[in-house]
């Protein structure tokens, strides 16, 4: 003790940062603990988890291994109505937990709309609102039907869909074509253009993937997908080398199954003007990726993950160990990068069925293989880094197939554990686009969010619960 105002201090802060500014303002090293409280489970229920937490880990095992496990492809085409379990003309699905219209935001309003009239059940704006409200429609979340939907994920019974099979497994998952960027459908517009373009795919881009795709018997999208993450995509938020992948598998078999030169060359010029275009693809291979860990026995009282999806009012979780339960909690804003006239007030809560890419590892979860996404809120390439080597804090295994370059090859963090995110207050990282908040208007940004903590302790919570007291 005697000599300590004469050495060199050694500082570590395991407090608020603000408790570091004398150091930083005087030159003195010190290290920030990067530490939070755990979030405030019942001491009872956090009990109940740790004396039963073999049973959880033995359906861990089970789950994890049939993630992993998961061969996704694409396998064919046809219409939502054909083909989505439970679907009709006047139930149209959307992104998130179930939410009905009262509650619904803007571009979720907006994307209803559109479909009212893309279906023809409506002939003006008015006239679909008027519908949508008057409780006629049934309104049903895309993944309580096998299916997924980016942003406002509206799926009607006309609309042409993805066929993606987990050639592991069986399960079989859906997604719309993309639209591409701007005032699109998912984004909440429905203008005369935005149906113009829904009526093209439907009657060119359609007919002419389903030939291509039939000819080519299937697309291997878990090759695609871990391929694109070696040339700087995370596909979520950054398709471009996936959907250059996708182009050149299915390029010569649209050129020799197409009708005419003409339509081939309109669909291939609308696939490379658009480099979200894998988006969908992605999604609906995570999703028949993560529907496997339900399947069969062995998975009950698991506590990883099945869902994270938003329907930008409220971000709602599954677990694969509670069923079909859904645990909710307000959306959150994205930190964005906004588009010129445009800023956060502008914004809607985060919406979307896009997050099933992080729930399977890809997404916010490999963004250590994309950097470039970090430049829409002002970071770093060492930021994305970051963002990856915290999800394995809160992650049950590494997928072996799916690698990060910078990482060494590290395989992405995946599983997410709800007791980790609980224990660790380490909260899921995303990255994602932006909607206005009214109708009608479309796409103001790009940003990432971390998830609300209110859906990871209520799951935590139920959980819990499905243990008997001691």
């Amino acid at each position: 003790m005697g000599n300590i105002f004469e050495e060199k201090l050694s500082v570590i802060n395991i407090g608020l940062e603000s408790f570091t500014e004398p150091f930083r303002d005087r030159g003195v090293p010190f290290v920030q603990v990067d530490f939070k409280p755990s979030l405030n489970l019942a001491p009872e229920l956090k009990e109940r988890l740790a004396v039963n937490s073999q049973v959880i880990e033995g359906a861990n095992r089970v789950a994890i291994d049939r993630i992993l496990s998961a061969r996704p492809a694409l396998v064919g085409m046809g219409l939502a109505g054909d083909l989505i379990p439970g679907m009709r003309k006047k139930r149209i699905l959307h992104a998130g937990p179930p939410i009905e219209w009262d509650r619904m935001c803007g571009p979720m309003k907006g994307g209803i709309i559109g479909a009212l009239m893309y279906e023809g059940l409506a002939a003006s704006p008015e006239e679909a609102e008027r519908l949508a409200g008057s409780r006629e429609i049934e309104f049903s979340p895309c993944h309580e039907h096998a299916s997924v939907g980016p942003m406002a994920g509206i799926i009607s019974a006309s609309m042409p869909v993805f066929i993606v099979k987990n050639e592991a497994f069986g399960n079989v998952a859906y997604a719309t074509q993309n639209e591409g960027l701007g005032k699109v459908l998912r984004y909440g517009a429905y203008g005369e253009e935005v149906i113009r373009r829904l009526k093209w795919m439907d009657a060119t881009l359609y007919p002419v993937l389903k030939r291509a795709i039939e000819k080519l018997g299937k697309v291997d999208l878990k090759a695609i997908i871990a391929q694109a993450l070696h040339m700087g995509d995370e596909v979520h938020n950054r398709n471009r080398a996936a959907t250059s992948l996708l182009y050149r598998a299915l390029a010569p078999a649209i050129a020799e199954t197409a009708e005419s030169p003409s339509q081939a060359a309109a669909v291939l010029n609308f696939i490379n003007g658009n480099d979200h275009f894998f988006l969908n693809l992605s999604m609906a291979a995570s999703k028949a990726t993560l529907q496997a860990a339900q399947l069969g026995e062995g998975v009950e009282h698991s506590s990883l993950v099945l869902t994270m999806a938003r329907n930008g009012t409220e971000f709602g979780i599954q677990l694969v160990g509670t069923g079909s339960t859904w645990y909710t909690g307000p959306a959150p804003v994205p930190d964005a990068l906004f588009f010129k006239g445009y800023t956060k007030d502008d914004a809607n809560p985060d919406i979307g069925d896009s997050a099933i890419t992080e729930t399977a590892g890809l997404g916010g979860f490999a963004i250590a293989a994309s950097p470039a996404i970090v430049q829409f809120v002002g970071g770093e390439a060492q930021d994305a880094t970051n963002y990856t080597l915290q999800m394995y804090e809160i992650t049950a295994a590494e997928n072996s197939v799916y690698q990060i370059p910078f990482l060494d090859f590290r395989g992405t963090p995946t599983g997410i554990d709800v007791r980790k995110v609980v224990e660790k207050n380490i909260l899921p990282f995303i990255d994602t686009g932006v909607a206005h908040r009214k109708p009608g208007i479309g796409q103001v940004g790009a940003g990432v969010l971390s998830a609300p903590p209110e859906p990871f302790l209520k799951a935590a919570e139920g959980l819990a619960r499905g243990f008997r007291s001691s």
